[in-house]
């Protein structure tokens, strides 16, 4: 009943939209980590020329896991006017190991930079906008500038040792210890694992500790801090949605907390100042872009977030890329997860109370698709092969694909997973196991659903989608049927730039965005209804979670080393008296027993 009075309340002209878009959908040529091909730069301003150039613009460097971009908008306008990006290299050291040079980050940000402003009238620029990819960690020396070690990126799992030293110290072992505090589990994922293990293995970090001459950041602070002058004068800050996924943060006052900086023995004087998401911070100094003010800070998946206007409390968005992030705005309420899910600020804007947000983070979704592609060899081109070949087959042929490759995130948090594929029969072929992984996105999409919905208590009723992997219409419409609700997927790919845009543009001081305008522009959108009946989906979920379990606990073996140190640590600090008193207690007391 449910469902028909969703079909009810969307139009006619929706199924009609459907039905033309899956005949006459377009492939776009290009892989995940790949960007498409765009117009140059010149020609889209030439573009808006004779439709308001005196109009303000507003500059957004979008700093993402694979791509450096900066782009330009006309303010209260959605599209971009003028963009130029560049990959950057990934460094991986060792199998799980990921990192990134934040000089080349740098070097990326000016070059893109430069070719946006070559055709585009840099005086009508009026304020600039960060966005970028959080948890990704990176520490430096104030006086130098040189970074004293490569940023370790987001999805780096070289912190399970971490991880044990931490949950060592922990009643249970508990995870879930400190989720009062900051709203997040004990996981290799968060930027204060990361701090930690660079303070435990990098001599220089030590040292420059030691002198007070080290500094602490996530990717924003490291821009910030280098575009309004770096070693002179650099403003060193964050802002409360990157400092939100750092493990540090008090969720409710948000400032470091104390306990969380003792615990990880962290020193205050290397963190940066909290700021919040949309005020004028300062200016830029030495480049092109010198004396325009720097006015919005979000961690890309809470821009797209904005960038979907999803700023009623309900309203939730799903970003595709190599990873999948699910976040659903709470409103002035920390909803604490009792679910998997963690809790975080959505955005906070000058002087208004924080708005939260509960998210779901998958770690493999379009990775999956490249693994498929550059492992295994089943296709050459991940968004046109994934998807015609995964057509021609009806279904999986009951094919399931866990890609746990480097663990599960929300809402299992089990970083002992490992990814598997099973169902397989003599008559499988690649076709299934490429339509295995696409669902495979589908289906931990929905089981970050359905822990919101246990945690809030009210079903979604709608989910708002961007990224790149949206362009595969097969992948929507297979969301649509798995999670049973409509799908409505923006009609521009990647909704951060147009987020932090619209949070630099309503500072106060700049004023050129007002977000509560009731004809503000919004991207439209495509819609995908579900075509399967409930039973139907609850028995193919049901047998996703059964493959869900079975890969769990691969990767567990013995205590790792870092947690026995850590547990005869403790036992070694417990004076010999005591200890001699307590195991004589305990052998009397046990033959009575």
């Amino acid at each position: 009943m449910s469902d028909l009075c969703v079909y009810l309340s969307l139009t006619l002209w929706d199924y009609i939209y459907l039905l033309k878009k899956r005949q006459h959908h377009k492939h776009f040529g290009f892989s995940i980590g790949e960007e498409p091909h765009r117009l140059s730069n010149k020609s889209k301003c030439e573009m808006s020329e004779g439709k308001g150039d005196s109009e303000p613009l507003i500059g957004v460097i979008d700093a993402g896991t694979r791509t450096i971009k900066f782009c330009v908008f006309r303010a209260k306008h959605t599209k971009e006017l003028a963009e130029h990006a560049v990959d950057i290299n990934p460094i991986v050291p060792e199998e799980g190991w990921h990192e990134q040079d934040p000089k080349e980050i740098l070097d990326a940000i000016n070059t893109c930079i430069q070719n946006v402003t070559k055709s585009c009238n840099i005086s009508d620029i009026v304020t600039i906008g960060v966005t970028n990819q959080r948890e990704t960690t990176v520490v430096w020396d104030k006086t130098t500038g040189e970074p004293l070690h490569n940023a370790i990126v987001w999805n780096d799992i070289r912190t399970s040792s971490t991880v044990d030293q931490i949950l060592a110290k922990l009643p249970d072992n508990n995870k879930n210890h400190f989720k009062q505090i900051c709203g997040l589990p004990v996981s290799p994922y968060f930027s204060a694992f990361k701090l930690k293990w660079l303070m435990d293995n990098v001599k220089n970090i030590r040292r420059a500790i030691k002198k007070g001459t080290c500094l602490f950041g996530t990717i924003d602070t490291w821009i910030v801090w280098n575009l309004t002058g770096g070693v002179n004068g650099g403003i060193h800050i964050t802002d409360v949605t990157n400092a939100s996924r750092t493990f540090l943060m008090n969720i409710e006052t948000l400032h470091w907390d104390p306990l969380l900086l003792h615990t990880f023995n962290v020193n205050a004087a290397i963190l940066p100042e909290i700021r919040n998401s949309s005020e004028v911070y300062g200016k830029v100094k030495g480049t092109v872009l010198d004396g325009i003010p720097i006015s919005g800070i979000l961690g890309n998946q809470q821009s797209a977030l904005v960038g979907q206007n999803c700023f009623k409390e309900g309203q939730a968005k799903n970003t595709y890329r190599s990873g999948c992030f699910l976040l659903y705005n709470t409103g002035k309420t920390r909803v604490q997860s009792t679910h998997g899910l963690v809790t975080t600020v959505a955005y906070k804007f000058g002087d208004d109370k924080p708005t939260y947000a509960l998210e779901g983070s998958v770690a493999i979704a379009g990775e999956a698709l490249n693994w498929l592609r550059d492992n295994m060899g089943l296709i050459k081109n991940v968004q046109e092969d994934t998807e015609s070949l995964a057509q021609e087959v009806f279904n999986t042929g009951d094919v399931y694909f866990v890609p746990a490759f480097k663990g599960l995130y929300a809402p299992y948090w089990r970083k002992d997973a490992r990814g598997i594929i099973c169902g397989l029969t003599a008559y499988t072929t690649k076709k299934h196991i490429i339509r295995a992984a696409l669902e495979a996105v589908c289906f931990q999409t929905r089981d970050i659903l359905e822990a919101m919905n246990k945690d809030c208590g009210i079903p979604l009723s709608k989910l708002h989608v961007d990224g790149k992997l949206t362009t595969n219409n097969l992948l929507m419409q297979l969301q649509a049927d798995i999670s049973g609700i409509p799908v409505f997927r923006s009609q521009s790919q990647d909704m951060t730039a147009l987020g932090v845009a619209m949070a630099a543009g309503q500072a106060k001081g700049i004023d050129v965005w007002d977000l509560s305008a009731k004809d503000r522009e919004i991207v439209p959108s495509d819609t995908f209804l579900p075509t399967t009946t409930e039973d139907e989906r609850n028995a193919r979920y049901n047998k996703w979670k059964m493959a869900v379990h079975r890969s769990l606990g691969w990767a567990l073996g013995k205590k790792s080393a870092a947690m026995t140190d850590e547990r005869y640590r403790l036992l070694s600090s417990v004076p010999a008296g005591l200890f001699l008193i307590g195991s004589f207690g305990m052998l009397v007391l046990s033959a009575y027993v």
